[in-house]
């Protein structure tokens, strides 16, 4: 009788862990669910301040953006690819990227240039403004090429 009361109790428990955990199975907890920023995406983006103006913006929806072009566009110096953050603002994006500079015969670190953004989208396209801020290795600003400049980009979609 001791083996059969065990049985009963382990298969009423079993019956009872079921119904618990199947309850918790129906309930979806509330989600804050809002469609993606307009800019989140890729870009290919005319930029007619740097030595080789195409490049390829990245924005993701976390709020941080990547830019790339090729590093061959300036014959004296390289440049690493830009990282940086964006914020939605009304109908506005604002931003900013840094990229890293170094001197190609040396192969030393000379500075960095941090790129600020202002954009607005209009479907598949958006158009803007960046102002430079260049900065040596010892991080004092330098000159900078006249800016606000105009910046155009047009979305990468699929075929």
């Amino acid at each position: 009788m001791t083996v059969r009361a065990s049985v009963v109790g382990l298969a009423g428990l079993a019956s009872l862990a079921g119904v618990a955990f199947a309850g918790g199975g129906c309930h979806r907890d509330h989600v804050d669910v809002r469609p993606p920023n307009a800019i989140v995406g890729t870009w290919l983006v005319h930029d007619p301040n740097a030595p080789f103006p195409e490049h390829l913006y990245v924005f993701n929806g976390d709020g941080t953006m990547q830019q790339a072009n090729p590093d061959a566009g300036d014959p004296h110096g390289s440049d690493s690819d830009g990282k940086g953050v964006w914020v939605a603002d009304g109908d506005r994006i604002r931003g900013k990227w840094v990229e890293l500079l170094a001197d190609r015969t040396t192969h030393r670190y000379t500075g960095r240039l941090e790129i600020s953004y202002e954009l607005r989208v209009t479907g598949d396209t958006y158009s803007g403004t960046e102002v430079l801020h260049p900065f040596d290795a010892s991080g004092h600003p330098t000159d900078a090429p006249a800016t606000p400049a105009a910046l155009a980009g047009r979305r990468v979609t699929s075929p």
